[in-house]
């Protein structure tokens, strides 16, 4: 019985030592690294992002803008700090921190104008730039940080969007 026990736990150690090699290589990763043979999977028909990161930025962006589009709908001007913004439309308050993710967030708000400007740690190719204002476009850059020259490459929210 003994004999059989042990040559049962040799068996079933050998066999899964595979997958707890792999998994736990895996877990040291982490859960958003992306190595270099992977390709981005787009989280919605249209995405311009490249990465994850850059996902996460682009939608703190749009967050952010719309915030800014119902703030000035609700009165009458844009708001000048990010602290203004908490509670409007989705924007909270861990959003008004500079460092989101692998971005630093740059905000300059006027009473008729503002610019969020969204500047990833290190600009490479799944790290642009991005740039926000008040006309709604999302501009990208890849070598700098991003501002209202850089191309298009997205609208943050429809012009009659009802929220």
């Amino acid at each position: 019985m003994r004999k059989s026990l042990t040559f049962f736990v040799i068996v079933t150690v050998i066999a899964l030592l595979p997958s707890i090699v792999t998994s736990g290589a895996a877990a040291a990763q982490g859960p958003a690294a992306q190595t270099p043979g992977t390709t981005y999977q787009a989280k919605f028909p249209g995405d311009p992002a490249r990465s994850d990161s850059e996902a996460d930025a682009l939608g703190y962006l749009r967050v952010a803008m719309r915030a800014e589009h119902l703030f000035n709908k609700q009165y009458g001007h844009y708001a000048t700090s990010l602290h203004e913004l908490v509670h409007t439309g989705t924007f909270t308050r861990r959003m008004v921190t500079p460092q989101q993710g692998d971005y630093v967030v740059s905000f300059k708000g006027k009473k008729d104008s503002f610019a969020i400007t969204m500047t990833p740690n290190q600009i490479d190719a799944n790290h642009r730039s991005f740039y926000g204002s008040e006309d709604g476009k999302i501009h990208a850059d890849e070598e700098k940080p991003a501002d209202d020259k850089s191309p298009v490459i997205s609208k943050a929210f429809r012009e009659n969007a009802s929220r």
